[in-house]
């Protein structure tokens, strides 16, 4: 399940509160186009209509000492077409290539109340981030920093003392995820550990 977000912005559980579904990649065109990196596989999120509170961080240097950390702007989309497996949008207000400029790697999220729970045997992205992982011969391994996706599966990037390991989220090594207690229970194969490891 590919919704996720990268970090946890204010939730009493381990949470996020919001959940990353799209990242504004550069302009499109001259008519206000802009290109979309997925992060959610419900292209319904994006339909003709549906509105979201786009954000981006704002650099220290430029923000000043009283200045919030994040910039944040309410945008429509208007019209959306499939574009090299990602998405290119249209949002209402949005009319030139100067204007869809300014939106460049704002972020698209949802509250974390709009998204269904996942299927049995499935999780998101979020949902792993932040849990801290055991392996039922070594105990503790650390706590999840990151998740990887690519052709042979999903890899959790974990984190314990500066050094992370990366862990294939594989059945053979999975004894359980526990969402509620933020824990990951493994059965991992002897050597794997210091195999994997490097340090952050």
């Amino acid at each position: 399940m590919r919704s996720k977000s990268p970090t946890t912005d204010g939730g009493t559980d381990g949470l996020p509160e919001t959940v990353l579904v799209g990242t504004i990649l550069r302009p499109h065109g001259i008519k206000g186009e802009v290109t979309v990196a997925l992060w959610s596989d419900n292209e319904r999120r994006f339909a003709p209509g549906v509105e979201f509170q786009a954000t981006a961080a704002v650099s220290s240097a430029s923000s000043g000492p009283a200045a919030p950390a994040r910039r944040e702007r309410a945008l429509r989309v208007e019209r959306c077409a499939p574009y090299k497996g990602g998405l290119r949008i249209a949002f209402a207000g949005i009319a030139d290539r100067e204007a869809a400029e300014s939106l460049r790697g704002l972020e698209l999220r949802v509250p974390l109340a709009d998204v269904p729970e996942a299927p049995a045997g499935a999780y998101y992205v979020f949902e792993l981030i932040g849990c801290s992982c055991r392996d039922e011969s070594d105990g503790d391994v650390g706590i999840v920093v990151d998740v990887h996706e690519d052709g042979g599966g999903i890899l959790l990037e974990v984190e314990k003392d500066g050094r992370r390991s990366v862990i294939p989220f594989v059945e053979a090594f999975l004894v359980r995820v526990d969402r509620e207690a933020r824990r990951i229970d493994l059965r991992l194969p002897e050597g794997l550990l210091a195999t994997c490891a490097f340090k952050s």
